[in-house]
């Protein structure tokens, strides 16, 4: 964002930890902060009625949680938590919206995040419905590649289950899969990326159109740090 944008919202942000399963939005709730992520991931996560729920957006440093609030709605229909711990800029809705309404150009800067998450969700739905659970877990994977320091990851079976909407043996031998094609070493609780490129080919095309998209309207990102 430009310099006097920035300098609009330094006054209301505030660093704060970002806890393992941390609640940032909860559906239906008037949104009471919007949180900068610095370090760490936070998961968007859709809900039937009925108990089922899948990632379906994934922020990491690129971007902010709450991010209603540039649309002009103060709640969200889905959940959005910390998958993997880390700091944020948090600053309350209030001061936030007073600043959209102060600057001309914070608002469409935003929304081109909020652009490049709808691409991201989009292209979600098409793996998650044509792609194999390896496919989209090589996917995944990278997308936590690119939002963190190194390439070890800890997370859970039955937590990579709910992420990825399937059931937990199918996780296993998805992880399984990837081991023996020597792309990951999988330990409990743990994974660890050994093969970037190989990851992209399995893929399988998955991984790739929505990172670039993001580039093109928010410019290139160099470090999760």
């Amino acid at each position: 964002m430009t310099a006097d944008d920035l300098a609009l919202l330094e006054p209301g942000l505030h660093r704060v930890a970002l806890p393992l399963r941390m609640p940032l939005v909860t559906p239906g709730v008037p949104i009471e902060y919007l949180y900068f992520i610095e370090r760490g991931i936070a998961s968007v996560v859709a809900r039937t009625s009925s108990g089922h729920e899948a990632e379906i957006g994934f922020i990491g440093y690129e971007g902010m949680a709450g991010y209603s609030l540039v649309m002009g709605d103060d709640r969200a229909p889905q959940a959005c938590f910390v998958q993997l711990e880390g700091e944020a800029m948090r600053m309350d809705a209030g001061s936030f919206n007073v600043a959209l309404t102060t600057s001309s150009t914070l608002r469409l800067f935003l929304l081109r995040f909020v652009n490049s998450l709808q691409i991201q969700t989009g292209c979600t739905a098409l793996v998650n419905a044509r792609l194999r659970v390896a496919n989209r877990l090589a996917r995944w994977l990278l997308m936590c590649d690119d939002r963190v320091v190194g390439a070890r990851f800890s997370i859970t079976h039955e937590f990579l289950a709910t992420m990825l909407g399937v059931r937990r043996p199918g996780v296993t031998i998805a992880l399984q899969e990837l081991e023996g094609l020597a792309l990951i070493r999988s330990r409990r609780g743990e994974v660890i990326i050994l093969d970037r490129p190989g990851l992209i080919a399995l893929a399988n095309g998955g991984y790739g159109e929505p990172e670039a998209e993001y580039g093109r309207l928010l410019g290139e990102t160099d470090s999760g740090d």
